[in-house]
């Protein structure tokens, strides 16, 4: 909770401000998450300040929410790519990455529990920028992070608005495909991969994570053969929530001692009578 609330004050995400009479604060509340590794083990314990979004008033503290996301299609292309070519994929986590979008809305929150300012019990935090849980936070850090890529010569894919690619020479190139705050890139020239790994720690908080080892439910293994990927873990998980992590498995998963008969009983059907009916039905509500 300490961190979190550090990295709000280094970023200087808001501001303590008496509370205007025309305006309302919005309460915070904390939210507790334990990160995983692949393997199911315990990464790190994660505390996040989070605003109320759903006392927002639209018009008046939110306008514009929506923000894109890589898809999955573009993220198994690129490892795809990957692969046939022999580079590595590498993956950058931004550390409160909703805290760097800026706003244009007057927003004011309550100030956090276990946090609230001695003797300035009444004031209450004007955001400067964004805090996750706001309707736009994630729409003012695409902005800002579609700027700042711009910026660096990067180009936006046309048909894939998180897509980026950067050209270096003839030859050379780098591909960057953003998922909110996770940053999967790539590309055949090893110092152009490294020196984007600099320039953007130096920019945001990050982390590195190194080589590109689990993405969006996806278990990805490098070596010198190629790429190999799994959900493994993911399907575990599936099987414990109904109860079928015990289960025996089975090619041709039927009813046991199911008996299959010609006739059921039921009453013939001529398809093709069934579909002209249908067809004449349609022509006929049609002409009239």
């Amino acid at each position: 909770m300490q961190e979190e609330i550090d990295a709000i004050e280094k970023n200087k995400t808001w501001q303590l401000v008496e509370k205007p009479n025309d305006k309302e604060a919005i309460g915070v509340k904390w939210v507790y998450k334990l990160k995983h590794n692949p393997d199911g083990s315990i990464q790190r314990a994660k505390a996040r300040l989070v605003v109320k979004g759903y006392a927002q008033q639209p018009g008046i503290d939110y306008s514009e929410t929506f923000a894109p996301v890589a898809r999955l299609d573009t993220v198994r292309t690129i490892i795809a790519l990957a692969a046939q070519k022999g580079w590595n994929l590498y993956q950058l986590d931004v550390k409160s990455a909703f805290l760097n979008g800026e706003l244009k809305e007057e927003v004011y929150v309550q100030q956090p529990q276990g946090f609230v300012s001695k003797g300035q019990e009444e004031k209450v935090y004007r955001l400067k920028k964004a805090l996750y849980g706001l309707k736009q936070a994630p729409r003012t850090w695409y902005s800002e992070i579609d700027s700042y890529f711009a910026q660096q010569g990067f180009q936006r894919s046309q048909s894939e608005p998180t897509l980026y690619v950067k050209h270096q020479g003839k030859d050379d190139i780098l591909l960057v495909a953003l998922y909110v705050d996770d940053l999967v890139y790539t590309g055949n020239n090893k110092k152009m991969v490294e020196n984007f790994k600099i320039e953007m720690m130096k920019k945001y908080e990050m982390s590195d994570l190194g080589l590109l080892h689990h993405f969006l439910g996806i278990e990805v293994y490098q070596d010198e053969y190629g790429v190999f990927i799994c959900q493994k873990r993911y399907a575990e998980n599936i099987l414990k929530k109904f109860g079928m992590y015990g289960c025996k498995p089975i090619e041709i998963p039927l009813v046991v001692n199911e008996k299959l008969k010609k006739e059921d009983g039921g009453r013939l059907i001529d398809g093709w009578k069934l579909v002209l009916s249908y067809s004449f039905k349609a022509r006929f509500n049609v002409c009239c």
